[in-house]
């Protein structure tokens, strides 16, 4: 029985393991996918949104050159209306035709016209001839008269070219860099020109598009303060979905924890119990069986002695032969005691904890050398105490722990502890019974020896032990002084021992 009890443990090992697994793999599978689809969520989010906000630039700018167009337009009609009076073709007062001086003078009147005409700092009109001389500039007056047919912008196109074969082709837009007067840097410009065929000129305005560019700018931006905005919601809610997942799992993981620590409790349990058991039968089969065994072959030996001596034919090497054999086997009966006793000591079952516990010291003391004393402590008994004076011993399984916890305490002392003394102390009181193993030795960490896996393994053995009858083990150690405490109640086993007592299954 005890020889199973190993192995039923090294069976569920692989089985928490597989479930821990198990677990880890549910885990990644509720939180992978969820952050597959939200990636996928965001990326979707952001192409569209960024298609939304490539249309709605492209859009926009239509929207904002169209509007410009149409004001260039308005504008150029408004310039020409004003000089129409002095273009148009007209008899002087005397019936005459108009004479070149005549022409002259109303072109100089035209140019004047449009001179003064603008709208803001940066509206203006110009006016060249078809062979790219400037023949009047508000804004620029130094390229009046100047032969500007091969003028190039920073991107080598010929700006003034381009003009002139739009205003060919009966009017149209241009698109080229100018300066702008308002910071006298180069900007995009938008201008619209229209011929005046008969004087052989090229009239025309335009608008600066560094404004449209900005306020395009300043929309795109918006738009993508707005993407980048919905991603960081989309990773908010990544981030508490997986926080929601992992809370939900972190519940469940202590919850089965708990479970799974507490169906382990009650394995370890079972297999101490198991332990106990199977040491009390072979103790029971050794001190009944083979122990008593040795005694009747030991009997019968001596007996065959004693004949031998008193026989008239006496055998000398014969004899010393049966009395080596008489010794030998005493030895080995003593050791098979000693066994039966270590195992599980009848004194236990039969006289209780104490007288136990009184001839563990006294053997430990006879092997080691070791002064151990032993105490018995009764606590001052209370009326209730007195009414139940003829209550049953203590139960079965508090005698095992606390004989077990003091076997493995002075163990220790005898093997490490290199006391010259110690003392057994045990107190039985109403609510519950307390032991305490105190010696004169050299101590020991008691946090490391609990920390450490390799080392303690006694010190955690007892404390399992007690936790499993609600108990607590308490350990004070310094140089020269260590105390261990280990306190049982025994008001919740007393109903089953008493079952036990009267043989009622529980």
């Amino acid at each position: 029985m005890l020889a199973d009890s190993a192995p039923d443990i090294a069976m569920h090992a692989p089985f928490f393991l597989t479930d821990r697994r198990l677990k880890t793999k549910i885990f990644l599978l509720a939180v992978v996918p969820f952050l597959v689809a939200i990636a996928g969520i965001g990326i979707g989010v952001r192409q569209q949104a960024t298609r939304l906000a490539q249309t709605q630039h492209a859009t926009m700018q239509s929207a904002y050159l169209t509007s410009k167009e149409i004001e260039l337009r308005h504008y150029v009609e408004l310039a020409t209306s004003a000089i129409a009076p002095l273009y148009a073709p007209e008899a002087n007062r005397s019936g005459a035709l108009s004479t070149p001086a005549d022409e002259a003078a109303r072109q100089r009147a035209a140019l004047a016209v449009l001179q003064n005409m603008d709208f803001g700092p940066d509206g203006y009109f110009f006016v060249y001839d078809m062979h790219g001389r400037s023949l009047m500039h508000p804004r620029e007056p130094g390229l009046v008269g100047q032969d500007l047919w091969n003028l190039r912008d920073p991107q080598g196109s010929l700006t003034i070219q381009q003009l002139i074969a739009a205003a060919q082709r009966g009017g149209g837009f241009v698109r080229y860099m100018w300066h702008r007067p308002s910071t006298g840097k180069l900007a995009p410009k938008l201008g619209y020109v229209v011929p005046l065929p008969r004087w052989g000129w090229m009239v025309g305005t335009g608008i600066y598009l560094d404004d449209v560019d900005s306020t395009l700018a300043h929309i795109d931006e918006r738009a993508s303060a707005n993407i980048e905005r919905t991603m960081k919601w989309l990773g908010v809610i990544a981030l508490a979905g997986v926080l929601v997942i992992a809370l939900g799992a972190l519940v469940l993981n202590v919850s089965e924890h708990r479970s799974s620590d507490a169906k382990l409790k009650r394995l370890a349990q079972q297999v101490v119990e198991s332990q106990e058991q199977e040491r009390a039968r072979l103790s029971r089969e050794l001190h009944d069986g083979i122990s008593q065994m040795l005694v009747s072959v030991k009997l019968l030996l001596e007996s065959a002695l004693a004949r031998f001596e008193r026989g008239e034919t006496r055998v000398p090497p014969a004899e010393a032969s049966l009395a080596t054999g008489l010794t030998r086997l005493s030895d080995t009966l003593r050791e098979v005691r000693r066994i039966s006793h270590a195992l599980r000591p009848a004194m236990l079952d039969d006289l209780g904890l104490a007288a136990a516990l009184e001839q563990l010291t006294r053997e430990l003391a006879d092997q080691s050398g070791i002064e151990i004393g032993f105490t018995q402590a009764q606590s001052k008994p209370s009326r209730a105490t007195r009414a139940r004076a003829h209550a049953p011993a203590l139960p079965d399984a508090v005698n095992t722990t606390l004989f077990r916890i003091a076997q493995e305490a002075l163990t220790n002392i005898v093997r490490h502890a290199h006391a010259a003394r110690a003392a057994l102390t045990l107190e039985v009181a109403a609510n519950g019974v307390t032991l305490s193993i105190a010696d004169n030795g050299r101590g020991f960490d008691v946090a490391h020896a609990l920390a450490d896996p390799r080392a303690g393994l006694g010190l955690r053995n007892m404390r399992e032990r007690l936790e499993s009858l609600g108990g607590r083990l308490d350990i004070a150690s310094q140089p020269g002084h260590t105390l261990v405490t280990a306190w049982v109640p025994i008001a919740s086993h007393a109903a089953p021992h008493a079952a036990a007592v009267s043989g009622t299954p529980t």
